[in-house]
């Protein structure tokens, strides 16, 4: 804690919870006092703060080289008589003078040691040396460079579509008929070609109405 003497510290009062009752018949009007060497401040009274005040007050402190604590004291106001002393506590100032920061809720005791609450200080040293080092971002882990591979084919890289090229000069274009050309096969010959048609309608062939002369019967069909 060397070269500390005339720095800034800053303070801030934050709010006191769980605090020892003084009040039989009302709630109690808190307030917090701080002692730095001869520097001493205090909030605003919470009126009927009760057990949890809320103060939300900051204050500035010049720091003196070898006084390595402050002294939070939580009263109670009263109108009438003197104030009530409800705890008090050693701040310590070790860990804001070496990281920069520090937000603690402190214990209160009374003058027997008895717990009397907590109060909650944000305190804030700007001219830290050295930082937290939960606060240090961390460096990334180095990795080894990937090997190069050999690629697996030579195959060019991928480049921009390339046009079809034109055909030369005097080529003919090729034509695309709508329809597709008649099927490629032969169909079997007919059986019956070879043999004359038959005649016309049958003459009838009753003993009333004899067949005309040169009229001969078909011939059969060749079995298919």
């Amino acid at each position: 804690m060397s070269g500390i003497q005339g720095q800034i510290l800053v303070v801030t009062v934050v709010a006191c919870k769980k605090l020892k009752d003084t009040e039989w018949l009302s709630r109690q009007d808190p307030y917090v006092s701080l002692e730095y060497g001869s520097s001493k401040y205090r909030t605003q009274t919470c009126t009927d703060g009760g057990k949890m005040p809320i103060f939300q007050e900051k204050f500035t402190f010049s720091l003196i080289e070898g006084i390595k604590e402050m002294h939070a004291v939580v009263w109670n106001s009263n109108t009438l008589h003197i104030d009530d002393f409800i705890g008090y506590v050693r701040v310590q100032l070790r860990k804001v003078i070496s990281h920069g920061f520090d937000d603690n809720f402190w214990p209160l005791q009374t003058k027997t040691g008895r717990f009397a609450g907590e109060v909650h200080l944000i305190m804030h040293y700007p001219n830290a040396r050295k930082a937290s080092r939960y606060n240090q971002p961390s460096a990334p882990p180095a990795y080894p460079a990937a090997a190069a591979q050999p690629p697996a084919y030579n195959i060019p890289p991928p480049t921009a579509a390339t046009p079809c090229p034109a055909l030369p000069a005097g080529y003919p274009a090729p034509s695309y008929p709508g329809a597709y050309p008649p099927p490629m096969y032969h169909p079997a010959p007919d059986p019956y070609s070879a043999y004359p048609p038959p005649p016309g309608p049958y003459p009838p062939t009753s003993h009333y109405y004899p067949a005309p002369a040169g009229w001969y019967p078909p011939r059969p069909y060749p079995p298919y």
